[in-house]
């Protein structure tokens, strides 16, 4: 039996987006979303955009939603958005089967992602602080 999952509350300075079953492995999609981390939306939609990873296009439509949804849903400042977390999840894993030598079979596993960006509004001061650190 697995624990219930409670969904973390945001706070009044945070956006999300989620993206669900995306077509690659969680390893593979947890690289880009480590390049995103902690960075300002503007750096990370450049990040994204010039990135040469396949995955890297859909990672940047779910972070213009996050940042979308900031402006639209909670008036938060686009200027001054974070990205605050990108959380990289399992999904279905979709099984296939690769005909080998001599009437043998070998298993393939399509492995497929979910991915949550928040995004959050964060003061001036804040960067400076970290870059003083």
């Amino acid at each position: 039996m697995s624990k219930p999952k409670h969904p973390r509350t945001l706070a009044e300075t945070e956006a999300e987006a989620t993206g669900s079953n995306i077509r690659t492995s969680p390893r593979k999609l947890n690289l880009v979303a480590g390049l995103i981390r902690n960075q300002p939306a503007s750096k990370a939609i450049a990040t994204l955009t010039f990135s040469k990873r396949r995955i890297a296009q859909q990672v940047k439509k779910i972070l213009e939603s996050a940042i979308a949804n900031a402006e639209n849903n909670h008036q938060l400042d686009v200027d001054r958005l974070v990205v605050a977390r990108a959380e990289v999840g399992r999904s279905v894993v979709m099984r296939r089967f690769h005909a080998r030598g001599r009437g043998r079979s070998a298993r393939i596993e399509k492995w497929f992602s979910h991915l949550k960006i928040v995004v959050a509004e964060r003061t001036q001061e804040a960067p400076a602080e970290q870059e003083a650190a």
